[in-house]
């Protein structure tokens, strides 16, 4: 009784506005440190931030036109190789700073994900009325888990879309249901998730029409088409590069599995228990223990005996399993055939990853759902456990709680730190001096750093990190560094078998692209085709190592740039003339 009058009285006391406080006190620290949080570096600080930011500069937002390219990238990277216009996180970096932009994307697309969890829950895997703090909790928990943001909705976003699909397939849908299930693909991603949510989608098609639910069948086969149709209204420019006009041959076309996954049972193994323990990072890496021990509890206390838990939960379990395993071992076969299917090239198949937070999230809901209403403390508990083991894998937040305290991790540099805008504009300044022309007047290339720092500070880069862009260039690219790639059989594989970072590597830094500025690095012999890089455009090298001989690779000492708020120091090599 005392209980009920808590819940129903105070809004403020109520299991979801306690929920929406605990994700502001989530996003709190990130508030407070603004342009000094900590943002996930690979893969995003150093790559993805970068588009939306540079097609808002460009006004190439909507510029689908084959010859739009945006110039600060590769000497002018096809504006069709980056993320559509559609997406609303392009937008917000229309309207704000890059580092603001990434913020309120984030505490826009975790806002979602917990109400579109907690719908789910509510409805369908903790409905009853003694569950609802459970199902708030663990909104919270999916809302806090350890995702890139910079993806959109891509995962947070599933459960309000696997909610809308079951109303259609039963016949309540209301017109909200149609709007998500259309919406859905504009804040996601469909190379990620898109043909594995149409393949699931289609399986459920196939077993209700089995079953001799022929309506079921055509409503979801309709929320199907409408999916797909709308991804390829908002993914145009992937669809039409790769299967309408082909605008550029994609370097992925020379992507050789063989040399980049290794082969054999037990290699298989071990990603299969990644996955199955962990989960992939991109996708949300956080450890199943709490999954796990619902199940273990579900099976112990539940009404009816083990058995009864076992039945319901087997599909799900075995589900994850099957999904784990293909993760595990499709790219050995994907390998084996790969000349023989190239457009595998285009898709990488362990993304079907992306559906197993989901999964294990459904798990542990079905479990707390069978555990008996006296067992009500263990099940608050593990979802406390669960809200815990995201929180502590999310390597943002935890990364700036330290920046809180004062102790902020060492190699982790925040965002300020890590773009160092003061720095780059007084090297902007300093080369405006001496060559008389602006950023787009000259062409650069980074050593030591991802040149997506340089990229957010309006220089003109010869190098990139790009998940597509025209083989032709990655071609024209490597005899620049095609001297440094022959000392080093891993450095050699790693761009000529995969060859998305196309970067100036050193040897001797291998791949090591947060070198600091202390304590200061050297390297001892850099070997650039200094004339290559002249005839490609290039002029300037922008590195964070100090190159012991610089005439070795055609170049000669400018300057050197400090900042006490970078990460980073600055040695600027130009090309001498005689290379012309």
């Amino acid at each position: 009784m005392e209980r009920n009058a808590i819940t129903s009285g105070s809004p403020l006391l109520r299991p979801l506005p306690l929920a929406l406080v605990g994700l502001a006190l989530f996003l709190l620290p990130f508030l407070l440190l603004g342009s000094h949080s900590y943002l996930i570096i690979h893969d995003n600080l150093d790559t993805e931030i970068g588009s939306p930011y540079l097609l808002n500069k460009f006004h190439a937002v909507f510029d689908y036109r084959p010859t739009t390219v945006i110039h600060s990238i590769m000497n002018g990277l096809p504006r069709n190789a980056l993320r559509s216009g559609l997406n609303p996180t392009v937008w917000l970096f229309g309207l704000l700073p890059p580092w603001a932009a990434y913020l309120v994307n984030q505490a826009l697309v975790r806002l979602l994900g917990l109400l579109g969890m907690r719908a789910l829950l509510r409805a369908r895997w903790l409905p009853e009325p003694r569950q609802r703090g459970l199902a708030a909790g663990l909104a919270l928990a999916w809302a806090t888990l350890p995702i890139y943001s910079i993806y959109g909705l891509t995962v947070l976003g599933q459960p309000a879309l696997l909610l809308a699909v079951l109303r259609l397939r039963e016949g309540r849908a209301r017109g909200w249901d149609w709007l998500l299930v259309a919406a859905f693909p504009v804040w996601t991603f469909f190379v990620f998730v898109g043909p594995f949510i149409g393949a699931a989608l289609g399986g459920l098609v196939l077993y209700d029409f089995w079953q001799g639910r022929r309506a079921s069948a055509a409503r979801v086969a309709l929320a199907t088409g409408l999916l797909m149709t709308m991804y390829v209204v908002v993914e145009w420019p992937l669809f039409n590069s790769l299967l309408v006009a082909q605008q550029f041959v994609s370097h992925r076309t020379e992507h050789d599995l063989l040399q980049q996954v290794q082969l054999g049972m037990g290699a298989g193994l071990r990603q299969t228990l990644n996955f199955l323990v962990l989960g992939q990072y991109h996708s949300s890496q956080f450890f199943r223990g709490a999954v796990g021990l619902a199940v273990l509890a579900a099976l112990a206390g539940a009404p009816g005996g083990w058995r009864v838990a076992a039945r319901k939960l087997a599909p799900w379990l075995l589900g994850i399993l099957g999904v784990s395993v293909f993760c595990g071992f499709v790219l050995q076969g994907v390998a084996l055939v790969q000349h023989q299917l190239p457009l595998l090239h285009a898709f990488n198949l362990t993304r079907l990853g992306f559906l197993l937070p989901l999964a294990c999230f459904g798990v542990l809901a079905l479990s707390l759902r069978l555990l008996p209403a006296g067992r009500r403390g263990a099940a608050v508990g593990l979802v406390g456990l669960q809200l815990l083991i995201g929180l502590l894998m999310n390597t943002e937040w935890t990364s700036n709680l330290r920046e809180l305290a004062g102790h902020p991790k060492k190699g982790q540099p925040n965002y300020a730190q890590y773009v160092a805008k003061p720095l780059f504009d007084n090297i902007k300044q300093y080369l405006a001096q001496r060559t008389g022309l602006p950023p787009s007047g000259y062409r650069v290339g980074c050593l030591g750093f991802a040149p997506a720092v340089a990229q957010l500070n309006d220089f003109y880069t010869l190098d990139s990190n790009q998940n597509n862009y025209p083989l032709a260039y990655k071609h024209r690219f490597r005899p620049l560094i095609a001297n440094e790639l022959a000392k080093d059989a891993a450095l050699r594989n790693y761009f000529d078998a995969w060859g998305n970072r196309c970067f100036f590597f050193s040897h001797e830094l291998g791949r090591d692209f947060l070198v600091p500025a202390v304590p200061v690095r050297t390297v001892q012999d850099w070997a650039l085709d200094a004339a290559a890089f002249r005839r490609l455009g290039g002029r300037f090298i922008l590195s964070a190592a100090r190159l012991a001989n610089p005439a070795r690779s055609g170049l000669r000492p400018v300057a050197d740039f400090s900042n006490p708020s970078a990460y980073w120091r600055i040695y600027v090599y130009e090309v001498a003339q005689a290379t012309k």
